[in-house]
């Protein structure tokens, strides 16, 4: 999910908040249904098929490197930062409360809080990295690490080198993309290999910001843009109004 944090007094591009609003209408339906399938028990194998697997990762790709193209729009990065990282907690909380069994440990919230972070604890350092070899960098490092979660180096089902299972050891490790044995979240952003999208999304604005910048019109759609600026707000509300709705539909049942 990615969070806008563009300051309200620099340029605002359409092209980004279009972009995220589309993403979060996407977002909306892919879990509206999960609900559907996981909750109401409806019988779509599609939803476990590779296509249903594309749609997933569509939206996370593009929500985590909207925000790290739109880190070097915006301003107050460390008050930002602890603000989605706070909402990422909050969404742990709740899920445990609520939803036992289903609960989220390092979501989506709490990985682009700490990429956020991050970036502005490196803001200096990062921005004398020349954009194209941080770009290039990046994302090699973000296919080479994709499938860390899982054990090895490498992209999707393309194995590379076994990682050492010492790695894999507690909640900390499972932070950073080593999960131990027997863990299990709903919704699970490490910050390996996530990280390393964010930042080619933050050089991929250093490399394209200036032709942006001589078409701030360009992508305008009202109704996606309003919504792509309310991205937080939207991600927060989103899946306990669907929950309620399901819940309406399985008491209807």
């Amino acid at each position: 999910m990615a969070v806008s944090n563009t300051a309200p007094n620099k340029t605002r591009y359409a092209l980004p908040d279009t972009l995220r609003g589309l993403t979060l209408l996407s977002m909306i339906a892919y879990h509206g249904c999960w609900d559907m399938v996981y909750i109401l028990g409806a019988d779509w194998p599609w939803y476990q098929s590779s296509g249903a697997y594309l749609w997933q990762q569509s939206i996370c790709w593009t929500f985590i490197l909207l925000s790290g193209f739109s880190f070097s729009l915006g301003r107050r990065h460390w008050r930002r930062g602890r603000l989605v990282f706070g909402c990422g907690a909050v969404v742990t909380a709740v899920t445990l409360v609520v939803m036992p069994g289903q609960e989220i440990w390092f979501g989506v919230l709490t990985l682009l809080g700490s990429c956020m972070l991050l970036g502005a604890l490196l803001e200096r350092p990062l921005g004398r990295v020349p954009a194209g070899a941080g770009l290039v960098l990046s994302a090699a490092l973000f296919v080479l690490t994709r499938s860390v979660n899982r054990g090895y180096l490498g992209f999707e089902g393309l194995r590379l080198a076994a990682l050492p299972g010492e790695l894999y050891r507690n909640m900390a490790t499972a932070y950073l993309g080593f999960p131990f044995p027997g863990f299990r979240s709903t919704d699970y952003f490490s910050l390996v290999p996530w990280l390393f999208l964010f930042l080619t999304g933050y050089f991929l604005f250093r490399l394209t910001g200036k032709h942006l910048a001589a078409a701030p019109d360009l992508g305008r759609c009202a109704p996606l843009e309003a919504l792509g600026r309310r991205s937080l707000l939207v991600y927060m509300l989103h899946q306990p109004v669907l929950y309620g709705l399901t819940m309406v539909l399985r008491l209807l049942a």
